[in-house]
């Protein structure tokens, strides 16, 4: 019988961590989810400036392809940026528990999560069906909208890898490097530019008791250092 209050923790990197090495981390915790080994797992971070390219994604999406390293993923989705001023969530989490297995509905969970912070922030924020990730009124763009957190996710043996990326102050610049998440014409925007509240601590606070609020209270594990070349140092 499943345990009706399972630990969910929560971990939080203290620098930059690479992206490789990042993936590695969560292939092997994703395995002792669904072995049963370990409990499921939130992890924030952030991520040097990259680029991540999932399964449907194109290449003539690169718009600036040599500007920052490409990486392959086997996430779902396209191309996405990553860089410093992003919070980065992987939610390493059992999707049959979190939504009886079903992914569009696992999605639509994370998304709420995500709306639920960027609310206690002050920003008011959508999702669509048709299109993954959270989005903002802008009337002054052409389209009336702007994205602020995208979802790319991975589901093997029931548990999802990756997760959600939330634009607090990053370089906005960067994002034109790419087709963001292969929606042309699509405006992105952050905290920072919305003129909300846009330092991590208090975003840390806001994502913190929303992720609460939908799975449950969040245990707060040390950090586990993550290297490049040896994958995991304690």
């Amino acid at each position: 019988m499943s345990d009706p209050n399972p630990i969910l923790r929560l971990m939080r990197s203290s620098a930059a961590v690479d992206y490789p090495a990042a993936v590695q981390f969560m292939e092997k915790e994703a395995t002792a989810i669904a072995n049963g080994d370990h409990p499921e797992l939130i992890w924030f971070l952030e991520h040097p400036p990259i680029l991540t390219k999932g399964t449907r994604g194109r290449a003539e999406h690169l718009m600036d392809a040599g500007r920052f390293p490409v990486f392959e993923t086997d996430r779902g989705g396209e191309i996405t940026y990553h860089g410093p001023g992003q919070r980065i969530v992987y939610t390493l989490l059992d999707v049959r528990r979190r939504a009886n297995g079903d992914v569009r509905a696992f999605v639509r969970l994370l998304e709420r999560c995500v709306i639920g912070a960027l609310d206690r922030l002050g920003v008011m924020a959508t999702s669509d069906p048709a299109r993954p990730g959270v989005w903002v009124r802008r009337a002054e763009l052409p389209r009336g909208e702007a994205k602020i957190g995208a979802l790319g996710l991975k589901v093997r043996r029931g548990v999802s890898l990756h997760g959600i990326s939330l634009n607090v102050d990053p370089d906005l610049s960067h994002f034109a490097t790419i087709v963001a998440c292969g929606l042309e014409g699509s405006a992105i925007t952050s905290l920072a530019a919305l003129g909300a509240v846009a330092d991590f601590k208090s975003v840390d606070n806001a994502l913190i008791a929303s992720l609460t609020d939908y799975l449950g209270p969040l245990t707060d594990v040390p950090y586990v250092g993550v290297d490049a070349d040896t994958g995991v140092t304690p």
